[in-house]
């Protein structure tokens, strides 16, 4: 079955701006253009305008979608079963959120107690496996299970002011690290206050802390794109002045 712009867009749920949109930008064209002008989608289009909702569904860029479906070595089933999989984690996600929230609503109206660590239990273990599913491969073999079990041990024993202040955190050394990169030089007062936050940071996570180990964190940052992608979101080249501010900072070369 074909579809012009409109019929589709009724189908798939989307403006007829953004498959026009698609259209610009290379990432989903139409089949064919109508002897009236229209644009007209077969079969192969909806198939692919399917995965381009499923990937934009999971937070995936668009830049990035246009990456994958566009590549040589896109194979459409097996991207449907990494969906799949992807979705059956963010589901678990949600229902340990649900948990929580549900266990909140029945404190709030007094059937049952629930301690200040099981009010911010589910984000914590929400956090652990997003991190698992991003950096886990990486992280472990840098530093080993042993260390990476520690660290999450650590997080899930943050008191409830300890885990706002290092997501405070976090979110200062990312303000903070524009401020720096404004001045140009990693070794200077302001770059060196950042590395010294991260290194606080850090310490809210790690069982143990060492120059070593915070360089080597900080060489990652710059090695691997998905670090890099992290910090450079807002401001590109973050992720390397901050990479030379805690190298400076701690003496260290990277591991």
């Amino acid at each position: 079955m074909e579809y012009t712009v409109h019929k589709l867009s009724k189908l798939a749920g989307i403006s007829e701006r953004t498959l026009r949109y698609y259209d610009e930008i290379n990432l989903l064209k139409p089949a064919r253009i109508s002897s009236s002008g229209y644009r007209i989608y077969g079969p192969l289009q909806i198939d692919r305008l399917q995965q381009i909702l499923f990937y934009r569904e999971l937070g995936v860029s668009l830049d990035n979608i246009k990456e994958i479906v566009n590549s040589s070595s896109f194979h459409g089933p097996s991207a449907l079963k990494q969906h799949h999989d992807k979705l059956l984690e963010k589901r678990e996600q949600l229902n340990q959120l649900i948990a929580n929230v549900e266990k909140t609503i029945a404190m709030s109206e007094g059937r049952s107690k629930m301690s200040d660590k099981e009010k911010f239990e589910g984000f914590k273990k929400n956090l652990i496996k997003e991190n698992e599913q991003k950096y886990g491969n990486e992280v472990r073999k840098k530093y080993g299970n042993d260390v990476v079990e520690k660290s999450n041990q650590k997080l899930m024993n943050l008191s409830e002011d300890e885990y706002e202040e290092a997501t405070a955190l976090a979110q200062g050394i990312i303000e903070k690290l524009k401020l720096a990169m404004a001045t140009g030089n990693p070794a200077g007062e302001l770059a060196q206050e950042v590395a010294k936050m991260h290194k606080k940071w850090l310490c809210f996570y790690w069982s143990e802390y060492s120059k070593e180990a915070h360089a080597g964190l900080a060489q990652m940052y710059v090695d691997d794109e998905r670090f890099t992608a992290y910090y450079d979101k807002e401001q590109p080249g973050s992720a390397k002045f901050l990479r030379d501010a805690i190298l400076i900072y701690t003496g260290c070369q990277a591991l």
